[in-house]
């Protein structure tokens, strides 16, 4: 399987980019997590292929999630005050959250939002010396995606299994999809929250999905096979 920068690269797949500039006679480097496998450049573990200069690297696991604008993340409520929430993003500080960055949100109509509450939220500011701010509204003023997330369940994974679920090669959302209705939000600070039907259906999607991190990508189809085996109770 052929790969470019920025996708979610598995052991033996090949980073065609780096091939590329090979052949143009053009200096290439083999960092972390790659090697010379028959004149290819070849991945030797799972994670990010990433690139810096003329370096191509596996980025193996990002373990801390550090806020940048415009990061999409999941929140929780951890305290009220009079002009904004304070949110929990899986950051080493909280994250503030204005009550007026909810659509139709004013001085006198607050959102009802409740210390535990779960919501759904984009960075708008992302500085060092400063704690992130978030809304819960599109540059329009609307909701969209944005804002509480109701019932279901909320589960925390690694940066990179949010990356592999989200990647345009990876079928596996369509795949469950097929085998159960349900709703998802992954977020890129290492959060994802489900909600399905019945809770034995949300845990066994769960546990699927955490499945999936050490997965290849030719062999997701199995691993949904036997979530809906699982779930049925009848063999695929």
């Amino acid at each position: 399987m052929e790969c470019k920068v920025g996708d979610v690269v598995m052991p033996g797949n090949i980073i065609q980019e780096a091939d590329a500039l090979a052949k143009e006679s053009k200096k290439v480097v083999l960092g972390n997590g790659l090697r010379l496998e028959n004149d290819s450049a070849v991945s030797s573990k799972s994670g990010l292929l990433c690139k810096r200069k003329n370096i191509f690297y596996v980025d193996s696991y990002q373990k801390k999630y550090i806020p940048a604008k415009n990061d999409n993340v999941i929140g929780i409520v951890q305290s009220k005050t009079l002009e904004f929430f304070w949110v929990d993003i899986s950051y080493s500080e909280l994250a503030i959250l204005p009550y007026l960055a909810f659509e139709g949100a004013t001085k006198k109509n607050r959102p009802e939002i409740n210390v535990g509450d779960l919501v759904y939220a984009k960075v708008v500011l992302a500085n060092p010396d400063l704690e992130a701010e978030l809304v819960c509204v599109d540059s329009t003023g609307k909701k969209g995606k944005l804002g509480e997330l109701k019932d279901g369940l909320m589960f925390s994974c690694s940066i990179n299994l949010v990356r592999k679920i989200l990647n345009e090669k990876c079928n596996l959302l369509h795949l469950l999809s097929k085998e159960c209705p349900y709703e998802l939000v992954a977020a890129i600070n290492g959060r994802i929250w489900i909600n399905t039907k019945s809770l034995r259906a949300t845990i066994l999607l769960r546990d699927t999905i955490l499945e999936a991190e050490h997965t290849a990508y030719n062999q997701m189809k199995d691993l949904v096979d036997r979530f809906a085996t699982e779930l049925t109770g009848i063999k695929i």
